[in-house]
């Protein structure tokens, strides 16, 4: 035993027997673990504690890999081997050897930079799965003993027959075709009309109008743009454009009420704006979305079924548009 040890566990003995006279035995469990800590803090304590890659490959897979692995990675993020983490992706290193303050990832996971990750959270990863990330981190980016490298298949979440439709469905879909926009700072600079799309809060915020109406899909200009009902058909880079079961799921995810990833529905947002566009099946007909036509609205350009038109209304306590402002426009 080295002599630095046996420095610190004698101490611990003389403290303890004094504590024992005084009768404090929370003041000895917090010696012991003070001391404890100490000595885990010993050259030969860290060794026998080191982290791998291998330790937190699994947490990788489980909360990270349906965005971040495959041929279209959200922000060029690949996490599905050490080779692709080290790398890095479209912002570059998000590891730094040695210094887990100054790494984007553990930022990205504690929420000290935004959006915090997982996108499908909350809930987000635990202080022990954080804690073990920050440990690697710290010591070197150390591999373990990893397996040969093979393709890592990973299969977007979708809901089984009869579950519900969740957040935690749809954030790949955002994740892989639209935050690479819909963010911060995305290709475009800042997001289009400020509308984030990298997370649950930001997706379903009101803003200066809201995208998502819960219970009512034809009246989200999310799912419209998506369509391509509404200009200009989201996401810009396509096509491709979303195929026909990711434009489903979303619908179904709006209509059963926009649940976060745990199940929670989002309330109606009551009273925000709205801004659609579609060709008028009838007066009162947007395309398949029932309008509320009334003396309060304004009728712009003579539009008649058949036209291409934008709506501007708010939505009210059952989720429908009431009409502010009814124009024809060139599609």
């Amino acid at each position: 035993m080295s002599t630095k040890l046996i420095l610190l566990v004698n101490a611990w003995r003389r403290t303890a027997r004094n504590a024992a006279l005084a009768r404090s035995n929370g003041l000895c469990r917090r010696l012991l673990l003070a001391t404890i800590l100490l000595i885990m803090a010993l050259p030969s304590a860290r060794a026998q504690t080191a982290t791998f890659y291998t330790d937190i490959a699994p947490i990788l897979q489980q909360r990270c890999l349906m965005c971040h692995s495959g041929a279209n990675p959200a922000a060029g993020l690949r996490l599905d081997s050490l080779e692709a983490l080290l790398e890095g992706g479209a912002g570059g290193k998000v590891v730094e050897a040695g210094a887990p303050g100054a790494s984007e990832l553990v930022r990205r996971i504690r929420g000290e930079s935004l959006p915090r990750m997982p996108m499908t959270g909350p809930p987000f990863l635990s202080d022990i799965e954080i804690l073990t990330i920050e440990r690697w981190i710290a010591g070197g980016l150390q591999a373990g003993q990893v397996s040969a490298a093979k393709e890592s298949v990973v299969t977007q979440p979708r809901p089984a027959a009869g579950e519900k439709v969740t957040y935690l469905h749809v954030a790949p879909i955002f994740a892989t075709r639209c935050a690479k926009c819909h963010s911060e700072n995305g290709l475009m600079g800042p997001a289009p009309e400020g509308y984030l799309l990298n997370s649950y809060q930001s997706t379903l915020a009101r803003g200066e109008r809201v995208r998502v109406v819960s219970g009512n899909p034809a009246a989200s200009e999310l799912l419209r743009r998506v369509r391509g009902q509404s200009r200009e058909r989201m996401p810009l880079d396509g096509p491709p454009y979303l195929d026909a079961d990711e434009i489903s799921l979303i619908e179904d995810w709006i209509a059963q009420g926009a649940a976060d990833s745990e199940g929670t529905p989002a309330q109606v947002p009551t009273g925000a704006r709205v801004r659609l566009q579609g060709r008028l099946t009838t007066m009162s007909l947007l395309d398949d979305l029932e309008l509320v036509i009334g003396a309060h609205t304004r009728i712009d350009k003579n539009p008649r079924p058949g036209d291409y038109v934008q709506v501007r209304g708010r939505i009210d306590s059952a989720g429908r548009v009431v009409v502010e402002r009814l124009r024809r426009r060139k599609k």
